[in-house]
């Protein structure tokens, strides 16, 4: 698997959407024909993802949010959004 380098900006393509689904109470990634529930991990990720924020940074956020070293997390986050570009759900 291929590493996201730090400057990547990572955003959602065109007609994808992240929002809160305040029926259920949880948030969700809407694509055409795809939605995805996003976990409580999923949405400090996913509500970091704006278009204009480095790959870096987004990391930087949630080290400080779940306490975590980088390294620690690092993979954890390029797995997930790896998986999510390759369900043409984020662009990287």
């Amino acid at each position: 698997m291929t590493g996201i380098a730090d400057e990547v900006v990572p955003r959602f393509p065109h007609g994808v959407r992240f929002r809160e689904d305040k029926a259920r109470g949880t948030f969700i990634l809407v694509a055409p024909e795809r939605i995805f529930n996003a976990d409580e991990v999923s949405v400090e990720i996913l509500k970091r993802i704006d278009g204009r924020t480095r790959f870096a940074d987004l990391l930087a956020a949630l080290a400080l949010v779940f306490t975590a070293d980088l390294s620690v997390i690092r993979p954890d986050v390029e797995s997930f959004l790896l998986d999510l570009q390759g369900k043409q759900m984020v662009e990287l």
